[in-house]
């Protein structure tokens, strides 16, 4: 059982100056695949979050007898896997967002995030560990792309979820649903949060 002190440094990382997009610019094709729509980033969130955690507690619990020669294969293996789960849940019970989606569920198998989560923590840590590592970073992945998806839906059309917010009197930004308003929004994010909210606590300390 880890230490509590370690428990929540584990968990409180990935959430603020470790963020996996906003310090490491992890995952950054998600940002500009699925943004454009809250709910399509709320839905492929949850299915970061649920490959993340699970694939990081699976290979954690295995990690002694994977031989290092079929590392990456394994951990490919055991990721691909948990996705498989979530297209199929998807397709089963939500086809219309499963068809816009497309091939980006899939895509959650290269997620970077994922796969560096797994190299660099489940298989030097204990499965507990490994779990709530997994979680907080599918937290910090997703509070980022939920946060840009929002403002990219209401500044680009107007609405929010598929009501509508703004009314008649705006004039919708259309680059805001196009590939480079993920780019504009998630440079104006990361400013914001590391220029900001970060330096301000550093210089607290």
């Amino acid at each position: 059982m880890a230490a509590p002190g370690k428990l929540k440094k584990t968990f409180r990382d990935p959430l603020g100056k470790n963020n996996p997009v906003f310090a490491q610019i992890l995952g950054i094709c998600s940002t500009l695949a699925v943004t454009n729509k809250l709910e399509n980033t709320v839905i492929m969130s949850l299915g970061v979050l649920f490959t993340t955690s699970l694939s990081g507690l699976t290979i954690s619990l295995i990690r002694k007898w994977i031989p290092a020669r079929v590392r990456m294969m394994v951990e490919t293996l055991i990721i691909a896997s948990f996705v498989i789960i979530v297209d199929i849940t998807l397709r089963a019970y939500m086809p219309e967002v499963w068809q816009q989606l497309g091939p980006y569920v899939g895509l959650i198998i290269t997620n970077c995030i994922i796969m560096g989560r797994a190299e660099a923590f489940a298989l030097n840590n204990p499965p507990g560990l490994s779990l709530v590592d997994g979680i907080a970073s599918g937290i910090g992945y997703s509070y980022v792309l939920i946060v840009i998806a929002f403002f990219r839906e209401l500044l680009g059309t107007g609405e929010v979820w598929g009501f509508t917010v703004l009314g008649s009197w705006w004039t919708n930004w259309s680059i805001m649903i196009m590939p480079p308003g993920a780019f504009f929004m998630l440079a104006i994010f990361i400013w914001f949060v590391k220029g900001m909210i970060i330096k301000e606590e550093e210089a607290a300390k």
